[in-house]
């Protein structure tokens, strides 16, 4: 299992001179929005970490999960080996973002935890599309 968390931004480029520039990481994936960056993820040895803006978010999930309004600035997105142990082990919660297959070949599901937290579990599909910009 791996765990990777998504902080939500206003803008990803003001963030880059901080987790790069002062901390080191390094930008794996960039993937625009609009005329902005709207989703990077981010290494530093085994440290993985992504940034995701408000609107890119809203986007892809919808304004109803992704809302700054309600407090929820961060998800964890939490890879697996079994998905279908773990869509088992999810029946009954409370799900925010159906089952899907994203364009970067994971698939995945989001639900959230008693607490109110965003939890994305996904596992890679067997064949995987490439239309994020490895860099």
């Amino acid at each position: 299992m791996k765990i990777t968390p998504i902080l939500m931004v206003d803008a990803i480029e003001p963030c880059l001179d901080f987790w790069v520039g002062r901390l080191g990481f390094t930008k794996t994936v960039e993937i625009p929005h609009g005329s902005q960056l709207g989703f990077v993820i981010l290494q530093k040895g085994t440290a993985e970490l992504m940034l995701q803006t408000w609107a890119s978010g809203a986007a892809d999930t919808g304004e109803s999960v992704v809302d700054p309004k309600k407090g929820q600035i961060s998800t964890l997105y939490i890879e697996v080996e079994d998905f279908a142990d773990l869509r088992g082990r999810m029946k009954g919660a409370e799900v925010v973002v159906p089952e899907r297959v994203a364009f970067y070949g994971m698939r995945e599901l989001f639900v959230r935890d008693p607490a109110g937290h965003i939890i994305g579990f996904a596992a890679r599909e067997a064949s995987e599309t490439k239309d994020a910009k490895a860099v």
